[in-house]
């Protein structure tokens, strides 16, 4: 029997975005990485929501920094990174690679996708195309590599380019209209990210949310998932270049782009 995920976005901070979710059949309801536990405890009071999980995917504080509170609050179950559970405040259950992860009749593949950090994972409800995965992936971009390597994070994120197009893409933060701005600097002519920036600057003007994307969207205008593709090669003045030698100079590009 297919299930659903009931899925609402939590601004908080500056720019993160907490994901609540309910699996209807069960009652379950997790919180992808509550940077801070008020107003995670609110929108769930709101809508009578039991908490029952925690997803983290990574251990920055903005990431997992309302973990204990929203634990003491609701007896919830963390689930994280074994690669990283040192980091992870109050885990419980540590996931790896290949395995599966159970939210009430939902499942998540895991998949460990190291570069932004060593320990990184995403989870990937394949049913409910809906992608979790921290900062690997944003729109129209990707993670700073803090604890990886160029290698490590094209690998990450070829691994998620290979899921579906329509799987929507679940990132933490709302920075896509400054990686639109840099993207065009690497494919000027691609009409398809030309198009894509005038409609996130026009939601931005809005004040509307980019996030969640769709896989395929990324596919055909993100630079970071697009190192081997010899519009994006050229771009960069490597021409037919190993695309983790590419992806390592739109990286760098991004990193001292203002």
């Amino acid at each position: 029997m297919s299930t659903t995920l009931d899925i609402v976005r939590i601004p908080v901070l500056n720019d993160n975005y907490v994901w609540l979710m309910r699996e209807p059949q069960s009652g379950a309801v997790g919180v992808v990485d509550p940077a801070v536990a008020g107003p995670v405890l609110a929108e769930a009071a709101k809508r009578r929501w039991k908490i029952t999980h925690i997803l983290n995917t990574h251990h920055h504080g903005d990431h997992v920094g309302g973990n204990r509170e929203i634990k003491e609050a609701t007896g919830c179950t963390i689930v994280g990174p074994r690669r990283d559970r040192a980091r992870i405040p109050g885990i419980d259950i540590e996931v790896d690679d290949g395995e599966r992860y159970r939210l009430g009749e939902a499942e998540a593949d895991v998949f460990f996708v190291p570069g932004h950090t060593s320990g990184h994972i995403a989870y990937a409800f394949r049913e409910q195309k809906a992608l979790f995965c921290g900062d690997t992936l944003f729109a129209l971009g990707c993670g700073r590599m803090f604890e990886g390597t160029p290698q490590q994070m094209w690998s990450s994120l070829s691994r998620l380019r290979a899921l579906p197009d329509d799987m929507k893409v679940y990132c933490a933060h709302e920075y896509t209209q400054s990686n639109a701005r840099f993207a065009v600097t690497v494919e000027a002519d691609n009409d398809k990210l030309i198009k894509r920036s005038a409609a996130i600057d026009a939601a931005r003007a809005k004040g509307e949310a980019t996030v969640p994307s769709l896989l395929g969207e990324e596919k055909a205008t993100n630079p970071f998932l697009r190192a081997d593709v010899p519009a994006v090669q050229k771009a960069v003045g490597m021409p037919g270049g190993d695309p983790v030698a590419v992806f390592a100079e739109v990286r760098h590009r991004k990193d001292v782009f203002r």
